[in-house]
């Protein structure tokens, strides 16, 4: 669930005034199968406890839910229940779910160096790599039976509806989680090891499948990474190493053995290696042939074993787990606000999500006039496209409407008081 900031009442009132706008001028898509999901909601009010348990058999109850209730947060379940209504999971009898994948910032490696609008950048990127390289590539999921939302906070979400992931238990969804985080992999698969015949120019392995016994002379066993295009995490890793070498290539022989030297390579040998492979040009040999014995004995198997395994890290999945083994799942209602950021819960597209900007396409349309007295909080910088909000904690100023409400409900502003 959404951070939540404890708002004075004033302020509740004047929020849930804005939400309430909303729900009665844009009209939100209910879910399919809408009949057989559960609703809950948080309420404008200082408990600030779940409603939960609701059934909207209609379109016409869903929106009349929605304009009645004006919802702080909203989530429907990602199951689907003989009968949603009952107050346990048992009596609700589960009929299948959909699957679920969750990417937030909080959860992605480094993103707690970036500012709020870097953060969605980065999840972004996450997201595509999620649905193109995992979901759509090694899982084979037709792309037209999955659904995007932007969350409205720090994230997004993939809805998958192919008829035959809805009746996968917890323990299944949880091996496609292990799937793409790399769970149980060991980098080092993606090495090849072959030997060669020196007269005939052909491996081992063409040998024995011709029934042809090995022929003497034979050189040293090679290593060579695994195709980048390779299925599954074998030519995930390659890609990986590939981009390592590369920026190394880019940041120089020093940044690339201090690097080695955080992996835990000493520091006589990281600058040793840094300097045959940066300087004198043995990553770009390596990315050209995908050979790794172009050091012959100066590239011993500890360097393999510690960039190999680095570079897989680089490029595992980062999704929140309990969301997607959660087979009676709450999750965000695509259309709705969400009350920590006062953002609409955006409904994407995999074609539109490249050019989709939060800070741009998930604020609550208003007469561009409209402008709100606010006093800041924290000192703050955030670059909507609109005009970027900057300011130092205590200034006052007045924004325009969707902004304010951002920034109040996340806590880094309060509504001015008015005059007298």
């Amino acid at each position: 669930m959404g951070k939540t900031s404890a708002l004075d009442r004033p302020t509740l009132a004047w929020a849930r005034t804005q939400f309430g706008r909303y729900y009665a001028s844009q009209p939100v898509d209910p879910p399919s199968r809408l009949a057989r999901r559960e609703f809950a909601a948080f309420p404008f009010a200082a408990d600030n406890l779940m409603r939960r348990h609701a059934t909207l058999r209609t379109p016409s109850e869903f929106h009349e839910f929605l304009a009645r209730e004006v919802p702080r947060h909203v989530y429907y379940s990602s199951a689907y229940y003989r009968r949603p209504a009952e107050p346990t999971m048992s009596a609700k009898e589960w009929l299948g779910a959909d699957l679920i994948f969750d990417l937030d910032s909080d959860h992605l490696r480094g993103a707690e160096q970036l500012d709020y609008a870097r953060q969605l950048d980065l999840v972004k990127t996450r997201l595509k790599e999620l649905a193109d390289d995992f979901l759509f590539g090694d899982f084979g999921i037709d792309p037209a039976q999955t659904a995007f939302a932007f969350s409205g906070g720090r994230g997004y979400h993939i809805h998958v509806h192919d008829e035959r992931f809805l009746g996968l238990t917890s323990p299944e969804r949880r091996e496609l989680v292990d799937y793409v985080l790399g769970t149980g992999f060991d980098p080092m698969r993606a090495i090849e090891g072959r030997r060669e015949d020196v007269r005939a120019g052909r491996s081992s392995q063409d040998l024995d499948d011709e029934g042809v016994a090995l022929a003497a002379p034979v050189a040293p066993r090679t290593r060579r990474l695994a195709p980048p295009d390779a299925p599954g995490w074998r030519g995930r890793t390659t890609r990986a190493v590939l981009e390592v070498l590369r920026r190394w290539e880019e940041n120089g022989v020093d940044p690339a053995a201090k690097e080695m030297i955080g992996f835990g390579i000493a520091p006589a040998k990281a600058k040793r290696w840094a300097r045959l492979l940066v300087k004198d040009g043995g990553a770009a040999r390596i990315r050209s042939s995908l050979t790794l014995d172009v050091f012959k004995k100066d590239l011993p198997g500890e360097f393999l074993e510690a960039i190999v395994p680095r570079a897989a890290i680089e490029v595992q999945g980062e999704t929140d787990a309990p969301v997607t083994t959660d087979i009676h799942r709450l999750i965000r209602l695509p259309g709705s606000l969400h009350g920590g950021t006062g953002f609409r819960v955006v409904p994407l597209s995999r074609d539109a999500i490249d050019g989709f900007d939060p800070l741009r396409d998930a604020i609550v349309p208003v007469p561009s006039e409209e402008r709100v007295a606010v006093t800041y909080v924290d000192d703050l910088r955030y670059p909507f496209p609109s005009g970027p909000v900057q300011a130092t904690a205590g200034a006052t100023d007045e924004l325009p409407t969707p902004q304010a409400l951002f920034l109040i409900l996340r806590g880094e502003a309060t509504l001015r008081p008015s005059p007298g």
